[in-house]
Protein backbone atom coordinates (compact mmCIF):
# COMPACT_ATOMS: atom_id res chain seq x y z
CA UNK A 1 0.00 0.00 0.00
CA UNK A 2 1.24 3.74 -0.88
CA UNK A 3 1.68 5.88 2.09
CA UNK A 4 -0.83 8.04 2.85
CA UNK A 5 -1.79 10.48 5.00
CA UNK A 6 -5.57 9.85 5.39
CA UNK A 7 -5.85 5.64 6.05
CA UNK A 8 -8.44 4.54 8.06
CA UNK A 9 -8.80 0.89 9.10
CA UNK A 10 -11.09 0.55 5.91
CA UNK A 11 -8.12 0.99 4.04
CA UNK A 12 -6.04 -2.03 5.22
CA UNK A 13 -5.72 -5.36 3.77
CA UNK A 14 -5.08 -8.07 6.85
CA UNK A 15 -3.36 -11.49 6.51
CA UNK A 16 -4.63 -14.02 9.07
CA UNK A 17 -2.36 -16.83 10.25
CA UNK A 18 -4.43 -18.64 12.29
CA UNK A 19 -5.14 -23.03 12.04
CA UNK A 20 -8.04 -22.86 13.29
CA UNK A 21 -11.50 -22.26 12.10
CA UNK A 22 -13.49 -21.17 14.60
CA UNK A 23 -10.86 -18.68 15.47
CA UNK A 24 -10.55 -17.20 12.26
CA UNK A 25 -14.01 -16.60 12.68
CA UNK A 26 -13.79 -15.04 15.92
CA UNK A 27 -10.70 -12.66 14.77
CA UNK A 28 -12.59 -11.74 11.51
CA UNK A 29 -16.04 -10.38 13.12
CA UNK A 30 -13.76 -8.14 15.48
CA UNK A 31 -11.93 -6.87 12.40
CA UNK A 32 -15.04 -6.08 10.65
CA UNK A 33 -16.09 -4.50 13.49
CA UNK A 34 -13.63 -2.18 14.07
CA UNK A 35 -14.21 -1.30 10.08
CA UNK A 36 -11.52 -3.87 7.82
CA UNK A 37 -13.33 -5.65 5.14
CA UNK A 38 -10.19 -7.16 2.91
CA UNK A 39 -9.01 -10.10 4.96
CA UNK A 40 -7.23 -12.77 3.75
CA UNK A 41 -6.92 -15.91 5.78
CA UNK A 42 -4.21 -18.68 5.99
CA UNK A 43 -4.00 -22.17 8.32
CA UNK A 44 -0.06 -23.02 7.82
CA UNK A 45 3.33 -21.29 7.68
CA UNK A 46 3.48 -22.00 4.16
CA UNK A 47 -0.06 -20.75 2.96
CA UNK A 48 1.01 -17.79 4.79
CA UNK A 49 3.97 -17.43 2.90
CA UNK A 50 2.21 -17.74 -0.26
CA UNK A 51 -0.31 -15.43 0.29
CA UNK A 52 1.79 -12.49 1.44
CA UNK A 53 4.21 -12.85 -1.81
CA UNK A 54 1.66 -13.41 -4.02
CA UNK A 55 -0.82 -10.00 -2.37
CA UNK A 56 1.33 -8.40 0.32
CA UNK A 57 -0.59 -7.56 3.15
CA UNK A 58 -0.68 -4.19 5.37
CA UNK A 59 -0.88 -6.46 8.49
CA UNK A 60 -0.14 -9.83 9.39
CA UNK A 61 -1.90 -11.20 12.24
CA UNK A 62 -0.61 -14.76 13.31
CA UNK A 63 -1.28 -17.22 16.01
CA UNK A 64 1.73 -18.87 17.85
CA UNK A 65 1.67 -22.68 16.55
CA UNK A 66 1.02 -24.19 13.47
CA UNK A 67 1.13 -27.75 12.13
CA UNK A 68 4.04 -26.98 10.05
CA UNK A 69 5.63 -24.77 12.15
CA UNK A 70 5.71 -21.21 14.72
CA UNK A 71 5.16 -17.85 14.30
CA UNK A 72 8.65 -17.17 15.12
CA UNK A 73 9.61 -19.39 11.93
CA UNK A 74 7.14 -17.68 10.33
CA UNK A 75 8.22 -14.21 11.00
CA UNK A 76 11.81 -15.58 10.07
CA UNK A 77 11.18 -16.10 6.97
CA UNK A 78 9.01 -12.62 6.11
CA UNK A 79 11.91 -10.94 7.69
CA UNK A 80 14.33 -12.41 5.09
CA UNK A 81 12.61 -12.07 1.82
CA UNK A 82 12.40 -8.21 0.30
CA UNK A 83 9.28 -8.49 -0.56
CA UNK A 84 7.72 -9.60 2.90
CA UNK A 85 9.99 -8.48 4.96
CA UNK A 86 8.73 -4.86 5.90
CA UNK A 87 5.19 -6.40 6.31
CA UNK A 88 4.03 -5.21 10.27
CA UNK A 89 3.04 -8.18 12.38
CA UNK A 90 0.91 -8.72 15.18
CA UNK A 91 0.92 -11.82 17.22
CA UNK A 92 -2.25 -13.18 18.99
CA UNK A 93 -1.35 -16.24 21.87
CA UNK A 94 -2.69 -17.69 25.22
CA UNK A 95 0.83 -17.91 25.81
CA UNK A 96 1.57 -16.12 29.19
CA UNK A 97 5.62 -17.18 30.18
CA UNK A 98 7.58 -14.29 29.37
CA UNK A 99 10.31 -16.06 28.18
CA UNK A 100 8.37 -17.40 25.59
CA UNK A 101 7.24 -14.32 24.41
CA UNK A 102 10.04 -12.04 24.68
CA UNK A 103 11.88 -13.14 21.37
CA UNK A 104 9.00 -11.51 19.90
CA UNK A 105 9.23 -8.40 21.65
CA UNK A 106 12.44 -8.48 20.50
CA UNK A 107 11.98 -9.08 17.28
CA UNK A 108 10.19 -5.58 16.41
CA UNK A 109 6.31 -6.87 16.17
CA UNK A 110 3.49 -4.23 15.98
CA UNK A 111 1.76 -5.72 19.01
CA UNK A 112 1.38 -8.89 21.21
CA UNK A 113 -2.41 -10.20 22.02
CA UNK A 114 -3.66 -12.46 24.42
CA UNK A 115 -6.12 -15.18 23.44
CA UNK A 116 -8.73 -13.87 23.54
CA UNK A 117 -8.10 -10.16 23.55
CA UNK A 118 -10.58 -7.82 24.07
CA UNK A 119 -11.63 -5.56 21.27
CA UNK A 120 -9.75 -2.17 22.67
CA UNK A 121 -6.52 -4.53 22.25
CA UNK A 122 -7.37 -5.06 18.54
CA UNK A 123 -8.17 -1.38 18.36
CA UNK A 124 -5.08 0.16 19.63
CA UNK A 125 -3.05 -2.59 17.61
CA UNK A 126 -4.74 -1.23 14.38
CA UNK A 127 -3.90 2.35 15.13
CA UNK A 128 -0.42 1.25 15.78
CA UNK A 129 -0.32 0.02 12.12
CA UNK A 130 -1.84 2.95 11.07
CA UNK A 131 0.61 4.80 12.33
CA UNK A 132 3.23 2.69 10.70
CA UNK A 133 1.92 3.31 7.78
CA UNK A 134 1.18 7.03 7.46
CA UNK A 135 3.76 9.53 6.96
CA UNK A 136 3.55 12.63 9.37
CA UNK A 137 6.50 14.27 10.49
CA UNK A 138 7.59 15.95 13.82
CA UNK A 139 6.85 19.48 14.71
CA UNK A 140 9.80 20.65 16.97
CA UNK A 141 10.79 24.02 18.08
CA UNK A 142 14.53 23.46 18.03
CA UNK A 143 15.14 20.30 15.40
CA UNK A 144 14.26 19.72 11.99
CA UNK A 145 13.26 16.21 12.30
CA UNK A 146 15.60 15.60 8.70
CA UNK A 147 18.70 16.87 10.50
CA UNK A 148 18.42 15.34 13.50
CA UNK A 149 21.36 12.61 14.35
CA UNK A 150 20.13 9.42 15.86
CA UNK A 151 22.03 6.40 17.62
CA UNK A 152 19.93 3.43 17.56
CA UNK A 153 21.01 0.46 19.96
CA UNK A 154 19.46 -2.96 20.06
CA UNK A 155 21.25 -6.13 19.43
CA UNK A 156 18.17 -7.39 17.36
CA UNK A 157 18.20 -6.17 13.81
CA UNK A 158 14.73 -6.56 13.13
CA UNK A 159 13.76 -4.50 16.62
CA UNK A 160 16.60 -2.00 14.65
CA UNK A 161 14.48 -2.17 11.14
CA UNK A 162 11.21 -1.14 12.99
CA UNK A 163 12.47 1.96 15.45
CA UNK A 164 14.38 3.09 12.20
CA UNK A 165 10.80 2.76 10.08
CA UNK A 166 8.94 3.87 13.29
CA UNK A 167 11.18 7.22 13.22
CA UNK A 168 11.49 7.87 8.96
CA UNK A 169 8.02 7.88 9.24
CA UNK A 170 8.10 10.89 11.67
CA UNK A 171 10.60 12.69 9.14
CA UNK A 172 13.55 11.69 10.52
CA UNK A 173 16.69 10.54 8.16
CA UNK A 174 20.03 10.60 9.70
CA UNK A 175 20.43 7.18 11.34
CA UNK A 176 23.53 5.17 12.71
CA UNK A 177 22.88 1.93 14.28
CA UNK A 178 24.91 -0.43 16.86
CA UNK A 179 24.09 -4.01 17.90
CA UNK A 180 25.28 -3.45 21.73
CA UNK A 181 26.36 -0.95 23.96
CA UNK A 182 29.63 -1.40 23.55
CA UNK A 183 29.31 -0.35 20.26
CA UNK A 184 27.50 2.46 20.74
CA UNK A 185 30.47 3.72 23.01
CA UNK A 186 32.74 3.41 20.21
CA UNK A 187 30.20 5.58 17.98
CA UNK A 188 29.62 8.00 20.82
CA UNK A 189 33.28 8.69 20.72
CA UNK A 190 33.33 9.31 16.64
CA UNK A 191 30.04 11.06 16.40
CA UNK A 192 27.96 13.81 17.29
CA UNK A 193 24.12 12.60 17.77
CA UNK A 194 20.93 14.82 19.09
CA UNK A 195 19.53 11.38 20.41
CA UNK A 196 20.02 8.04 21.37
CA UNK A 197 17.28 5.39 21.31
CA UNK A 198 18.33 2.28 23.44
CA UNK A 199 17.31 -1.05 23.68
CA UNK A 200 18.14 -2.65 27.80
CA UNK A 201 18.90 -6.67 27.40
CA UNK A 202 22.16 -6.23 25.23
CA UNK A 203 24.94 -8.37 25.46
CA UNK A 204 28.73 -7.05 26.62
CA UNK A 205 27.30 -3.34 27.98
CA UNK A 206 23.14 -3.67 28.13
CA UNK A 207 21.09 -0.27 27.86
CA UNK A 208 21.79 1.10 31.64
CA UNK A 209 25.69 0.43 31.12
CA UNK A 210 25.33 2.75 27.65
CA UNK A 211 23.21 5.02 29.78
CA UNK A 212 25.63 5.65 32.63
CA UNK A 213 28.55 6.22 30.10
CA UNK A 214 26.81 8.93 28.68
CA UNK A 215 25.51 10.41 31.70
CA UNK A 216 29.37 10.54 32.61
CA UNK A 217 30.99 11.72 29.63
CA UNK A 218 31.61 15.67 29.77
CA UNK A 219 30.53 15.35 26.02
CA UNK A 220 27.24 13.69 25.96
CA UNK A 221 25.83 14.42 29.64
CA UNK A 222 23.15 16.28 27.46
CA UNK A 223 21.99 13.74 25.20
CA UNK A 224 18.49 12.85 25.24
CA UNK A 225 17.95 9.03 25.95
CA UNK A 226 14.74 6.83 24.83
CA UNK A 227 14.68 3.42 26.45
CA UNK A 228 12.75 0.79 24.38
CA UNK A 229 12.49 -2.04 26.41
CA UNK A 230 10.74 -5.24 27.34
CA UNK A 231 11.86 -5.88 30.60
CA UNK A 232 9.20 -5.80 33.39
CA UNK A 233 11.45 -6.43 36.27
CA UNK A 234 10.57 -3.75 38.45
CA UNK A 235 13.66 -2.77 40.49
CA UNK A 236 15.70 -3.37 36.92
CA UNK A 237 13.20 -0.56 35.72
CA UNK A 238 13.73 2.23 39.00
CA UNK A 239 17.80 1.74 38.20
CA UNK A 240 17.07 3.08 34.64
CA UNK A 241 14.83 5.76 36.10
CA UNK A 242 17.73 6.53 38.53
CA UNK A 243 20.42 6.35 35.64
CA UNK A 244 19.35 9.09 33.72
CA UNK A 245 16.86 8.49 30.75
CA UNK A 246 14.91 10.83 29.80
CA UNK A 247 11.31 8.67 28.57
CA UNK A 248 11.07 4.83 28.73
CA UNK A 249 8.68 2.80 26.48
CA UNK A 250 7.81 -0.79 26.11
CA UNK A 251 8.50 -3.56 23.78
CA UNK A 252 6.47 -3.42 21.30
CA UNK A 253 5.50 0.02 21.60
CA UNK A 254 3.12 2.26 19.51
CA UNK A 255 4.69 4.67 16.95
CA UNK A 256 2.19 7.67 18.59
CA UNK A 257 3.74 6.54 21.69
CA UNK A 258 7.10 7.53 19.95
CA UNK A 259 5.77 10.93 18.74
CA UNK A 260 4.68 11.99 22.00
CA UNK A 261 7.81 11.34 23.50
CA UNK A 262 9.94 12.47 21.22
CA UNK A 263 7.76 15.81 21.07
CA UNK A 264 8.08 15.86 25.26
CA UNK A 265 12.10 15.40 25.39
CA UNK A 266 13.48 17.76 22.13
CA UNK A 267 11.07 19.92 22.88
Amino acid sequence: MAVDQHLSPADLHILMAEPSGVQRRIISNELYASQIQMIDEADSVATTLLQAQRNTPDLIISALHFADGSAMDLLHQLRADTQTAEIPFMLISSETRQQQLEQFKQSGVIAILPKPFKPDDLTTAIRATLDLLTQSELSLEYYEPDQLRVLIVDDSNMARKLIRRVLSGLGIENFTEAEDGSAAMTELTEKEFDLVVTDYNMPQVNGLELTEFIRSSAQHAHLPILMVSSEANQAHLQNISRAGVNALTDKPFEPDTIRQILTRILG
